[in-house]
């Protein structure tokens, strides 16, 4: 976890998972990168908050594989899930609903978020019948923000096509997606 910037309450909190997604980002806004996956990202967001200076939101910027093809560019979503959490089977054993689908205020596309990278086209084909984009810490960050009572916005590009090769296309486009990104920023906050 690592918080650049000063949080100020009146402009959004950029968080990042990686310093190879930020690279790029000329901002005077706060960046926090947080590492990678559903933990690393709640813990860096919820400690961060858990200080007392809230930001007026979370901007959550990162590349994501794409679920189907032709996919790509830059997308705010509108609509994230956790495919790594059975919630039907957890609410049949104990009544409660545990990791519901989050509604954000963009009306883009469903964003699956889990703790597995995505590289093998049997995973990407069952995450495409209810998602168009995978990442690794869009959920636990969007959820983590709303229980502080921070509006959340999750803003993906597209960086490889979540299936066989995906690690090696990743690893080539990260810095391009990182540009775009920061670009994003600059255009829209």
């Amino acid at each position: 976890m690592d918080l650049r910037g000063t949080i100020d309450p009146e402009r959004p909190l950029l968080v990042v998972a990686l310093p190879e997604e930020a690279a790029h980002l000329a901002s005077d806004l706060p960046v926090l990168l947080t590492g990678m996956g559903k933990v690393n990202a709640a813990i860096a967001l919820a400690t961060t908050l858990a200080r007392g200076q809230l930001p007026a939101s979370v901007v959550n910027l990162g590349t994501a594989g794409a679920l189907h093809p032709g996919w790509a560019g830059t997308h705010e979503v509108g609509r994230v899930v956790q495919h790594d959490l059975d919630t039907d089977l957890l609410r049949t054993l104990t009544g409660q609903t545990v990791g519901a689908p989050l509604e954000l205020t963009g009306s883009g596309p469903v964003l699956a978020t889990g703790d597995q990278f995505i590289a093998d086209d049997a995973a990407r084909a069952r995450l495409a019948t209810h998602a168009h984009l995978v990442d690794m810490e869009g959920y636990a960050l969007a959820d983590t923000a709303r229980r502080f009572g921070v509006p959340a916005r999750l803003v993906k590009h597209v960086s490889d096509g979540a299936g066989a090769g995906a690690e090696r296309t990743w690893k080539e486009s990260v810095d391009g997606c990182a540009r775009v990104l920061a670009q994003w920023v600059s255009d829209h906050l």
